[in-house]
């Protein structure tokens, strides 16, 4: 049995919020995955905060946002002449820039120095963003706030971090929780593993409060997902660009159960490269969708991920206007899917919102 939300679909189809939509808003907004994903659960997006003037043209062109601010979150936090809207959201949301967690990347080498990165022009502190991020929940002081991370958080030294992380978002007025969740489970054709910090104020909590462990009460909230797996051939159509030499000759030896390049290239030169080129298998649901997109190819054929293959496995809206050149793999790579986001957010709606409203 599939989930709710189909991974096909379009943002032109969408019907317009209720009136009494939850409203939301979005910080590293990116091109909108998060946001899409808040829309097809039914809420209000009224807009982001995105640092890269490119992203945030597609997030414009594709959301058409009440509003939209373009600058860092450190500037976006101190402004004195927010809209009032702002300080009366229900879920405030955020995927801070990730890649110093990422398990393929430096991590604890490149914690609290300053990186250029794909998502804005400047350089920044990575590992400080998302603490700028709870500066601004503790100034609008939302009904919920729901942050995004890489798997890399959980582990090794980084669980240091998940632990300031979650006593600043308690010291803001929060209960907090964090899930590892898979795309895979939530109806999206990619494997996808993800952090979720959920986090619920306290003054509101008392409705679907119950016990925890024997001295905690946390708010009650399922996100158990089981839906069925989609498999790669389900949305395959081979139409992506052929491999250029190098991963070509390593394709050519690759052997049933390899995951990627990097096993022919340990076979045939014995050492690691390539290792981030993966399989994807017809009967195997599609590994995670990075900014290189073009490194999962067809373990049957030696091409790369076609531009709609991408899409359709990051369950972007098939109408999703990306312009030209190969900004779909960027956008795709860097985006929660927005099928897991409406997952959460519908059952954070249902759970937790609907639960807890006051007059």
């Amino acid at each position: 049995m599939r989930e709710k939300f189909p991974y096909k679909w379009k943002l032109s189809e969408l019907p317009a919020p209720a009136p009494d939509a939850p409203k939301v808003f979005s910080c590293f907004a990116c091109g909108g995955g998060s946001s899409m994903g808040y829309k097809l659960a039914g809420y209000n997006v009224i807009g982001g905060n995105e640092i890269d003037l490119r992203m945030a043209r597609h997030y414009v062109k594709n959301l058409k946002p009440k509003y939209l601010f373009v600058e860092p979150i450190q500037e976006f936090k101190l402004r004195d002449d927010l809209p009032r809207e702002l300080y009366n959201l229900d879920v405030l949301d955020g995927s801070p820039p990730c890649s110093t967690f990422s398990m393929v990347g430096n991590r604890e080498k490149d914690w609290g120095r300053k990186k250029h990165f794909r998502e804005g022009q400047q350089a920044q502190v990575l590992d400080t963003l998302f603490f700028d991020f709870i500066d601004l929940a503790k100034k609008l002081q939302p009904k919920v706030v729901i942050a995004e991370n890489v798997k890399g958080m959980l582990i090794g030294e980084a669980v240091n971090y998940v632990i300031r992380v979650r006593e600043e978002l308690e010291e803001a007025g929060y209960y907090v929780q964090h899930f590892l969740l898979n795309a895979a489970k939530m109806g999206v054709p990619q494997r996808r593993e993800r952090v979720f910090f959920l986090c619920l104020r306290k003054d509101i909590a008392e409705p679907v409060l119950e016990q925890g462990s024997l001295f905690e009460k946390l708010p009650k909230i399922d996100m158990d997902f089981s839906g069925e797996e989609i498999p790669f051939g389900e949305i395959a159509d081979c139409e992506g660009d052929p491999l250029q030499p190098a991963a070509y000759k390593l394709w050519k030896h690759r052997e049933p159960g390899d995951n990627g390049l990097v096993d022919a290239c340990i076979r045939l030169r014995g050492k690691r490269a390539f290792f981030s080129w993966l399989f994807a298998y017809r009967d195997r649901v599609c590994p995670t969708i990075t900014a290189h997109a073009e490194m999962i190819i067809h373990v049957d054929t030696p091409l790369s991920l076609s531009k709609k293959e991408v899409m359709l496995a990051s369950t972007f809206p098939l109408d999703y206007d990306f312009g030209e050149g190969t900004a779909w793999r960027i956008l795709c790579g860097m985006s929660v899917p927005p099928v897991m986001m409406a997952q959460i957010a519908s059952r954070v709606r249902e759970q937790w919102l609907d639960k807890t409203e006051q007059d």
